[in-house]
Parts: structure tokens; sequence; C-alpha cells
């Protein structure tokens, strides 16, 4: 299956991990200093740490973070903002939170996902969530979730920390990065500020990409502990950028987020009552894309404005409860609405759009119930199980639909037959998991059965040029419903640490995005995209092994892999990335360290051309490849991490299959997909004080 890879470095690689293991038996389990794939030590979650380096060049936003955790993919449109891809499912079939509150972007074609405003160092911690198995955290997550955290700890005595980086690199990278928290035993003070910035990059033939960017952020948290059980906290953040898109007509000339939070927690209020917990939250999304600032454009008259934000609401209330000690339970409910908007400018008065009107085009809200609960069984057998209920409504505000331009560039409105229409729709999801610990052996073994109704998001039901087959508007579009077995194994005696994790789902009224097709209007035939719904299968999973070769050398290699169908239709399943094993080798002797990464993608000669979901559709086939990387360490003292590495050392040219087709802009070579960055050189200084 593995065809058209570089199979003479993984030769050279594994013997070099013979080698050092035969020269020392007494190994020991080594921590990462520099980040290449993040291992799974315990049934379907995968934790890791957002400030810690790693490679390919440290993460700048969500998506580029999560793309080192086996399983994940990045679809690639320019320098930032990518869309991340867990199993080949995307977009709202991934749940993202951070600190508990959900954000959505306003651009009706994903210019600006949930991740496009997460800055990763700004957090302490990511855990990634494996399938439909859990509850607790929102609705949909059908693929996974994913929980941006921090951790705040109580201050024993007055006192103060401080995290900060900075990071340089190849293409004009520039990061600084300033976290500093401060507080007494009954309050604390947390501010962040991060900042980032490339020109565009290069691919490994020379040729620049238009992919420059700059995005910063701000945020603020107060809070009050006057006991080690009780904490109270108000938080706000702001945050803005840019960036060029090379996949695209416009690029994204604001990014501005603004946010307020609330929270509070108790534990250990009684025996039965472990802990309770509630939040509630408002975010608001303001983006603008053009086709002029950040790019040339033919004549003023030719320049074009959107202007979209979004306004959420939410809130979340849970409570704990520990029967005994062998059963505990979380109850809650959640919360969650927002109001999408539009305003537009063309020509001369572009620049005017902010004095036009804003029309709203959709609003929607959800209600939540849900309950989870753990109980052990034995002393090596635990069952989890959860239930879910999501009252959903959906309003379409639109007066009239968009079609796609014809060839004569010119852009169709008619009538809304949904105008003004309101849907409502209860669903549920639950799942039911069984974990063994085996008696011989430090291995859990696991399965679990999930069920997951996915209400349709805004870009399957509003988004322009998401027409059904029927109808001009989508709004009919039926909710997705996931049924899904996983099961695996996690094995860790401190030297050695494997993990299996595979799943088989069916999918009902899979929502598939379908582009090229041709319906007549009353102008004449004209070629759109539409939403379908369609069944599907897809099944694979992820393995991963780190072996401590020696108290100093450590091996590690990890595969994942995904398969899908599209039942209805009998062709593959649209926009799944390639089988990638990854295998890496380090050395640290806790002063100085050193690794190298093998990256190897197979060919995807399983595609359905012009068919996808709201992030992109197939292109066509891709070539395999393979992408050599290496990085080094070195701790001066306490709290003072210098670290660097060479992403794609031998300068290779290559894209990602699931990539945006590239986009014709002026001064720029055009390319099937964007094109991935060439050769990257970076260096990161991480500092820790208290």
């Amino acid at each position: 299956m593995l065809k058209h890879l570089w199979w003479g470095p993984v030769t050279g690689l594994l013997a070099c991990n013979l080698a050092v293991a035969a020269d020392d038996n007494k190994a020991t389990q080594l921590g990462e200093v520099v980040v290449t794939a993040p291992m799974m030590e315990q049934p379907l979650v995968v934790v890791t740490d957002p400030k810690a380096p790693r490679q390919p060049v440290p993460a700048h936003d969500g998506a580029d973070i999560l793309k080192s955790i086996p399983g994940f993919a990045v679809i690639r449109k320019g320098g930032t903002d990518g869309d991340p891809v867990f199993r080949g499912m995307a977009a709202s079939r991934l749940n993202i939170l951070l600190d508990g509150e959900q954000i959505m972007g306003g651009c009706g074609m994903r210019m600006d996902p949930p991740t496009a405003y997460i800055f990763p160092e700004s957090y302490d911690r990511i855990t990634v969530i494996k399938g439909p198995q859990s509850v607790l955290y929102g609705p949909g997550s059908s693929a996974g979730t994913v929980l941006f955290e921090r951790d705040i700890k109580r201050f024993a005595q007055p006192g103060w920390k401080f995290n900060g980086s900075l990071t340089a690199g190849s293409f004009g990278r520039n990061d600084q990065v300033a976290d500093v928290r401060a507080g007494t035993p009954d309050f604390y003070f947390q501010g962040t500020g991060t900042r980032s910035d490339s020109n565009d990059y290069k691919d490994g033939d020379g040729k620049s990409v238009h992919s420059a960017y700059t995005r910063w952020s701000t945020s603020a948290a107060v809070g009050w502990t006057p006991d080690n059980d009780t904490r109270l906290e108000v938080s706000g953040v702001r945050s803005d950028g840019q960036a060029a898109y090379a996949d695209r007509t416009m690029d994204g000339v604001k990014f501005s987020r603004e946010n307020v939070g609330l929270k509070f927690e108790k534990k250990n209020l009684s025996q039965l009552v472990e802990k309770i917990e509630a939040q509630a939250y408002y975010n608001y999304v303001d983006h603008v894309m053009d086709n002029y600032t950040l790019r040339s454009v033919a004549s003023t008259a030719a320049r074009m404005v959107n202007n979209p934000d979004r306004e959420t609401i939410g809130g979340r209330a849970a409570i704990t409860l520990r029967f005994n000690d062998a059963t505990k339970a979380t109850v809650g409910a959640d919360y969650q609405s927002n109001v999408h908007t539009l305003r537009t400018g063309m020509g001369a008065t572009a620049d005017n759009y902010t004095s036009a009107a804003r029309s709203e085009d959709a609003n929607f809200r959800n209600y939540g119930l849900f309950g989870e609960l753990t109980h052990y069984l034995a002393e090596r057998d635990k069952v989890v199980a959860g239930l879910r209920a999501d009252s959903w409504n959906a309003q379409d505000k639109r007066a009239a639909t968009l079609s796609t331009k014809d060839a004569a560039s010119l852009m169709y409105s008619y009538t809304n037959p949904t105008a003004g229409m309101s849907r409502d729709k209860t669903l549920t999801s639950g799942f039911a998991r069984y974990e063994h610990d085996l008696a011989v052996m430090p291995t859990t073994l696991y399965a679990g059965l999930g069920h997951t109704e996915r209400f349709p998001d805004y870009w399957e039901l509003i988004s322009a040029n998401k027409e059904s087959l029927t109808t001009h508007s989508a709004f009919d579009t039926k909710p997705e419903k996931t049924n899904q077995l996983d099961a695996g194994m996690v094995f860790n005696n401190g030297k050695l640490t494997a993990s299996l994790s595979g799943f088989y789902s069916k999918i009902d009224d899979y929502i598939m995005v379908q582009s090229g097709v041709v319906k007549t209007y009353a102008a004449g035939n004209r070629t759109i995209s539409v939403v379908r719904n369609v069944d599907a299968t897809t099944w694979g999973g992820e393995a991963g092994l780190s072996y401590a070769l020696t108290g100093t050398w450590k091996a590690d290699a990890t595969l994942a892999y995904v398969h899908g169908d599209n039942d209805t239709d009998g062709t593959p399943l649209a926009q799944l990335p390639p089988l990638e094993v990854r295998l890496g080798l380090s050395y640290d002797n806790k002063t100085w360290s050193t690794g190298a990464l093998l990256r190897l993608v197979s060919e995807q000669d399983r595609f359905d051309r012009n068919k996808g979901n709201i992030v992109g559709q197939d292109i066509g086939r891709t070539p395999g490849f393979g992408v050599f990387s290496l990085n080094a360490g070195y701790r001066p003292k306490k709290g003072v991490l210098i670290a660097g590495g060479i992403d794609n050392l031998f300068d290779k040219t290559y894209a990602e299959h699931i990539s945006r087709s590239g986009a014709m802009v002026t001064g720029f070579d055009q390319t099937i997909r964007v094109n991935e960055p060439g050769r990257n050189i970076w260096i990161k200084l991480n500092i820790a004080l208290d």
C-alpha cells in the first residue's frame, strides 16, 4: 500500500535505531523536547503541551498544531488558517472548544474556521477525544472533540510566574509569546500576549506562494480563589490579523475577535457532590475579506469586499456526583446561539462598506442536556457511557440566494424559496465503552459504540453556492447520523509505549458538497455547487510506538489511515487523506538533544473528483512523498530551552492530497494544489520563570 515513498531514509533510520538498541539495554522512557507526534496514553485520548517546541515549525494557529497528532491533516489554503481534518472528517464534525467555549467563523467559504482564532501557546494543554466517545462537550463530535484548555492553580503564597517564547525562521517568520501569572492565595491575574508574522513562503521549486500573514492576540483573566476548592474567574480576549490566500480570489484583511467569559467552579461540596461548574461566554467575530489590500487588482472598478460577522452567546452548567468509590456521573446542560450577518462593497466605493447596513442571513440556537457515567465493574474493568439530547432551531433570513458567476462573471440572484422559514429538530447522541486492564501486562483493552446526530451547520444550510439539486436553497438538508465502533489497546511499561485505535463507521445522510453540477436557470444552464445527503462508510485508525532504546536515545513510529466509501454513488468517499507514517529518533541527555523525523505519505488514488465537504472537493490523484526533518535543543539552565530545526531538509516540492486548488494570483505561479513550504529553518527560545 505504501507506494512511491522514500525508502532509503527509512532503512537508514531503522538501522540506526537497531545499532543504538544493541548498545544499551537499560532504557528508560524519555519525554519529547521537540514534539513530533504526541502518543495516545489512555483509551481514545491524546494530550499534548502546546507550549513545547514541535516539528514541523512551531505552530501559530489551532489547525497547525493539530497536524502533529496522528490522524490529523490540514487543508492548506495559504500560510495560515487551514481547516483541520481528523480521520477524513472536517468542520462541525470535529467539535473544538476554547476553554469550554465554542467559536464560529464568519466567512461563507471557510476563510476563518474556528482554529483561525486559536493562538496555541496561550493555552496549557490540548486534549483530543477520538470518535463519538463523550457527550460532555457540546453537540456533534462525530469525528472527535478537541479541547484547548488553561490550567489555573491556586497560589500557595504571593508570587508570580512567566512563560514566554521567541521564534525566528525562514520566510521572515517571527513569533513572540508572553504569559504572566501573578497572585496571592485569594486572587490571581493572568495576562497573555501573542504575535506571529510571516512573509510569503516558497515551495521546494523556489516558487513563492501567496501566503503572508500577521496575527496577534491579547487575553486577561482575574480570579478569586478563597480556598483550594473554589474558583471564580472573569476573562476577556481580543485578537486580530490579516492573511493572504493562494486558493481564492480574495484575502482576509481582518480577523477581529472579542470575547468575555465568566467561570465558576466548586469542588468537594459533600461526599456525594464532587464538583459543580458553570460558565457563560460571549464571542463576536468581525471578518473582512477583499481582493485589493494584499494583492493587485485590474482596476478600481473590480474591487470587492465582504464583511460577515457572527455573534455567539453560550453557557454550560454541570455537576459531578460520586455515588461511591466505583461510580461517578456528570450531568448538566449547555446552550449556544449565534447570529450571522453580512455586508458588502464594490468598485470605487468599496472602502465605504462600513457605512452599509448589515443584513442578517441566518441564526441558530441549541439547548442541550447530557449525562455521562463511569462505573468500575471490578478492579480491572470499567464502563463509561453517556446520553445527550439537543433541541435545535435554525432560521433562514435570506430574501434571495446567489448562484455562482457565469463565463461573463455575472452574479445572478434568485428569490429564496425558504426565506423566513424556521427549522426545529431534537437530536440524540450516546455511547457506551468497556475498558479492561490486563493482569499479566500493563495493557488496557477497550471497545466502544457511539451514535451521533449532527444538525447541519451554517455552511451546509445557508452559505452561498451550497444549493440543493431541486431548489435554490439547501435549508432542507437532513441531519447527519453516525454510528461508530471504536476499539483498541494501550500499553505502557515506562520503557515502551504502544497504542492502537481502530474505528468502523456507518454514516446515514452524510452531508456532501458537490461542485461542477449543471443546473438550468431562467438565464440558462449554470455550473454550481450543491449539497447532497448520501450514505457513507468509513474505517481506519491510528497506531503509535515509542521505545526508550537507552537512557538517552528514543525511537518512535506512528501510522494513520482512513478508508471511505460513498455508498449511495458507489464511489470512494472524497477528501480523505492517504496512509501516513512517521518515524522518529531522538537523543536527550537533559542538556543537549537532537532528533530526526521522517514523514512518509502514500499516494492517494481513491478520489471522487468535484465531491467533498464544505471545506474542499477532490481534485484528482496525488503521488506519495517523503519529507525528512532535523531538530536540536539546548538547556543552558533550568527554565530555558533553545530549540531549532530544519523542516523539509531536502527542499521537496509537494502538496497534501486534501489541500485546496491553487488560484491565479497576479505575480505568482498557479499550481494544481497549494504546495507546502520548501526547506524551512527555524529557532525557538522558551523561557519559564517563577
